[in-house]
């Protein structure tokens, strides 16, 4: 191999690393809403209570997108929200849940009222406008679409992990949908112990 030969080699390397540098930075960076699960947007609580970003802040919080007609990861998500908080019990403090729907078109708050009561009265739902719900799922990072089913039905397909967030409504981790029981209760209280 030439120096030459070399030179060259290093510059694509270099060139290469620089690419990767940059795409890094703009996929990482801020946003201009305010960072990974900042932004703005305007959502209905399970009483039809208007509420928006700020409702993260001043407490920790577990956030969980899904939907009232999921068949399994949903409904095994709140349960073990709920084991949670019993396994946690007086150490859990100030712990918030959120559960916001994915599906909109069918979740009212009344829908999502009566699903989150049936786990825990302790996980708040969370609905609106279909424009809104976008919003928050694109701050937080969290995929879902429309899967068509058999006639006019559906189903969605999202993102299964519960989001940890601070006090101050910062990303703090997640836990996997089905994570080691033990795992979780260690990151929750982590959170607490950073609240």
């Amino acid at each position: 191999m030439t120096i030459k030969t070399v030179r060259l080699w290093l510059w694509v390397a270099v060139a290469a690393l620089g690419i990767t540098a940059a795409t890094a930075a703009l996929l990482l960076r801020p946003s201009a809403q305010g960072g990974f699960g900042g932004g703005h947007y305007s959502l209905l609580d399970q009483r039809g209570q208007s509420v928006d970003g700020t409702l993260l802040s001043g407490h920790p919080s577990m956030l969980f997108f899904g939907f009232t007609h999921c068949p399994e990861v949903c409904p095994t998500t709140l349960a073990e929200m709920a084991s949670w908080y019993e396994a946690l019990g007086a150490e859990a403090g100030d712990l918030r849940a959120y559960f916001v729907t994915i599906d909109p078109e069918r979740d009212t708050p009344a829908i999502i009222a009566d699903y989150v009561a049936f786990v825990s009265d302790r996980v708040t739902g969370l609905t609106g406008d279909p424009a809104e719900i976008a919003k928050m799922a694109r701050a937080w990072g969290v995929h879902y679409e429309k899967v068509p089913l058999e006639g006019a039905d559906y189903t969605m397909d999202h993102t299964a992990s519960v989001y940890l967030i601070n006090a101050r409504g910062e990303f703090e981790g997640t836990i996997a949908y089905r994570e080691d029981g033990a795992t979780a209760l260690a990151k929750l209280r982590k959170l607490l112990a950073g609240a």
